[in-house]
């Protein structure tokens, strides 16, 4: 069961879609300034909320492949292998899997910043 099924509509998906187009619509086009560059920031963030409540779950099992795939559970195991040298054999594996999470973590951030679209 997704939480859509749980809550019905609007989805929180949704509700932060129309939270952020009332800002940019009504919101920033009637103030300027301080009061203006708050709400361009509100924007941004919910805009980041929006892609991590819409590609979130298949970006977390994704990344929970490629650290299974790796022989980890967690960031941390991962990072502690890689300062230890454990896998200074399988560097391009492991440059690719941690790529591919900071194209998806960019993704969320601020995809205006990826210059590669895929990883």
């Amino acid at each position: 069961m997704s939480m859509s099924d749980l809550h019905g509509r609007p989805t929180a998906e949704e509700l932060v879609e129309a939270v952020r187009e009332f800002l940019e619509r009504d919101v920033m086009t009637q103030t300027s300034g301080a009061l203006q560059f708050h709400a361009r920031v509100a924007v941004n963030a919910l805009a980041a909320v929006g892609r991590e409540l819409h590609d979130g779950p298949a970006m977390a099992d994704a990344h929970a492949a490629r650290l299974g795939a790796l022989g980890y559970a967690s960031e941390g195991e991962l990072a502690d292998a890689i300062r230890s040298g454990a896998l200074d054999d399988r560097y391009d594996e492991v440059a690719a899997a941690v790529r591919a999470t900071v194209h998806d973590k960019v993704a969320v951030a601020n995809p205006k910043y990826l210059t590669n679209p895929t990883p």
